[in-house]
């Protein structure tokens, strides 16, 4: 009988030894709440009240001149928004390539926007000087994108090609290649539509579209009514080029605010 109680005792023993500590609780980390979202920019081509369409319509400038555009492309950089606050949230390695023939360049998002009311927008039409004299680059800034000339001269902030019988060129071609980032020949626009009293409302469930208008016929007129039989072909910084770029520097407007 002893016997039999020292096994019982035994084998309790072993069991008892067997059974695993019981696992600690683990409370999991919260998600941190998102405090940032976008704001995305749609730029819309239009040549007075009428859409841009390449090739095929004839538009008139103010100088009565008749042409056709083929090219439309310009950059758009250091993209920055104001809060309400008076904050300012700048796009860092903002740099963007706006094509007419290329619809999807003419949207893109600006991430990590803190929440808040932004009552404006800023940018630049062009490249900054840092980056003209920068080397090779990718993205929206590489050479194989037809916006370079070359390491000496730097980048074509704009450029606007097409066709027009009154062009004093010999082909009637209206070539516009506007660049320059210093000195005299600095053609670098900083532009801030207004919101015209509207604002950009960024939260957890909503990231705003800004819509602007952008009016080709600025390049031919206020300050300097362009006149295409003595100013058609441009492929240098100078005086035509900074004439041009002070010419479209109001192109844009803010047409509405999706929120």
């Amino acid at each position: 009988m002893k016997k039999i109680i020292f096994a019982i005792a035994i084998l309790s023993t072993v069991f008892t030894s067997c059974k695993k500590d019981p696992v600690d609780e683990v409370t999991p980390t919260p998600t941190p709440a998102a405090t940032t979202g976008s704001i995305s920019l749609n730029f819309e081509h239009m040549v007075d009240t009428n859409a841009l369409t390449l090739n095929t319509v004839n538009y008139v400038t103010p100088n009565n001149d008749t042409l056709y555009f083929t090219k439309f492309k310009y950059y758009i950089s250091n993209v920055k928004f104001t809060k309400s606050d008076g904050s300012i949230f700048t796009e860092p390695e903002s740099y963007h390539l706006i094509d007419e023939a290329t619809a999807a360049s003419k949207t893109f998002s600006v991430a990590n926007v803190p929440f808040g009311n932004y009552t404006a927008v800023s940018f630049v039409i062009g490249v900054d000087s840092l980056r003209n004299v920068s080397g090779a680059q990718t993205g929206a800034l590489a050479t194989t994108n037809g916006m370079f000339w070359d390491w000496n001269s730097g980048y074509i902030m704009a450029k606007l090609e097409g066709h027009s019988n009154q062009s004093g060129a010999s082909s009637k071609d209206i070539l516009y290649h506007v660049g320059g980032f210093s000195g005299v020949n600095n053609v670098l626009k900083t532009v801030s539509p207004s919101f015209n009293g509207s604002t950009a409302n960024v939260s957890s469930s909503v990231n705003p579209e800004i819509h602007l208008s952008c009016d080709v016929l600025e390049w031919f007129k206020n300050p300097t009514t362009i006149n295409l039989a003595t100013t058609h072909t441009i492929h240098m910084p100078g005086t035509s080029a900074k004439n041009i770029a002070d010419n479209y520097a109001d192109m844009f407007s803010v047409e509405h605010i999706h929120n």
